[in-house]
């Protein structure tokens, strides 16, 4: 991938992340999602009153994405602020392993670009997918 498209991307991740709707933790988290087809999509976490419930930035990016008919994460960008990597957490990474090939990335980024990147199996090793159910 281009330098270009993927500073787009963080652009678009970090963006995402400053619209974070975070009243109870002060942690924003946003996410972009580069598809198969080429279509971008991106997402921020949002909290409710009833804390810890709420939706993870991962989530909100693949909600948008499947609702526009796109099924296919190629490239996935998380970013979030501090000294440690923001991982997606268990649950976001079977939802992005729902979605993913074996070529799927992701990228951890904080605000000043991408510190860790990781292919799915990295990320979620010996998982469960779609294929496990056929």
């Amino acid at each position: 991938m281009s330098d270009a498209k993927q500073n787009e991307l963080i652009a678009l991740a970090k963006e995402a992340m400053s619209k974070a709707y975070v009243p109870y933790s002060h942690f924003t988290v946003g996410a972009a999602i580069l598809t198969a087809s080429g279509e971008q999509y991106s997402g921020c976490n949002v909290e409710n009153a009833s804390y810890p419930e709420g939706t993870c930035a991962e989530a909100g990016a693949i909600a948008a994405m499947v609702r526009d008919g796109q099924t296919q994460i190629r490239e996935i960008y998380v970013m979030g602020k501090g000294e440690e990597l923001v991982t997606p957490c268990g649950g976001c990474r079977q939802r992005i392993r729902e979605f993913s090939s074996t070529d799927t990335m992701i990228h951890i980024c904080g605000p000043e670009g991408i510190r860790k990147s990781l292919s799915i199996n990295e990320l979620l090793p010996f998982s469960f997918g779609p294929e496990n159910l056929a």
